[in-house]
């Protein structure tokens, strides 16, 4: 399988913490990253992983951290400009695999999500919530078993988006069509979860949920979230 890992942001929130250090670059133990601590889950729970990783705050850094985790790393030059849908557009050849795990790269996860979910094909397209969680700022109201729709900028909503989606190889062709098409149209400032979105507003597309309420994961956006990474 091939997993996409979108660490090109600044980490604006966590600043100054995140000044000279990409936040993926966190360190939660002597010897391990946040972003080293998902390579080597995804290299324990799938050994044939392709690694992909997308970098642009401190290019060179975050190349030099992965140089014993056997990833491919890709260039966003435009990272303080754009958001992550120019990121995974840098990425889209990938997109041509048969299955796709694209990840936020601030996500600390325990092994067991990795294991059971995260590391596991799928035959249609997905994206981890977590019930349990009414504080993000990406969140998702659903309608049976599909997503409805994902947005910062919802009132009424099921669950927090968890930053992870897994895609057959039809849905990544889809998505890396629709990518194209937003980038094309110069909407180089939204996420690539927007793409999603627009693609189950305009073309029906069928965009399912897994809640991974009662794991322990958080995203690393907060002062407090590096606490609870540690934890995790």
């Amino acid at each position: 399988m091939t997993y996409i890992i979108l660490a090109a942001g600044k980490g604006t929130n966590l600043q100054p913490l995140t000044l000279k250090t990409p936040k993926s670059l966190y360190r939660l133990s002597k010897d391990m990253t946040v972003l080293q601590k998902m390579t080597r889950n995804i290299r324990t729970y799938d050994s044939n992983a392709e690694i992909v990783v997308v970098a642009g705050f401190m290019y060179s850094v975050v190349l030099k951290e992965l140089e014993k985790e056997n990833a491919v790393v890709v260039r966003n030059p435009f990272y303080a400009q754009t958001g992550s849908i120019a990121s995974l557009w840098f990425a889209r050849k990938y997109l041509e695999r048969d299955n796709i795990t694209i990840l936020n790269s601030d996500i600390v996860a325990e092994d067991k999500l990795f294991e059971e979910i995260i590391c596991k094909t799928t035959k249609k397209p997905f994206v981890l919530i977590d019930s349990s969680r009414k504080d993000g700022k990406y969140n998702v109201q659903v309608e049976g078993d599909s997503v409805c729709v994902m947005s910062k900028s919802l009132s009424d909503y099921f669950a927090q988006y968890a930053s992870v989606t897994k895609l057959d190889a039809v849905s990544a062709r889809f998505l890396a069509e629709e990518v194209d098409e937003m980038i094309n149209q110069e909407m180089y400032d939204l996420l690539y979860e927007d793409a999603l979105t627009q693609m189950i507003f305009s073309n029906d597309f069928r965009l399912y949920y897994k809640d991974i309420a009662g794991y322990k994961w958080t995203e690393v956006d907060t002062v407090n979230d590096l606490i609870r990474a540690k934890e995790v």
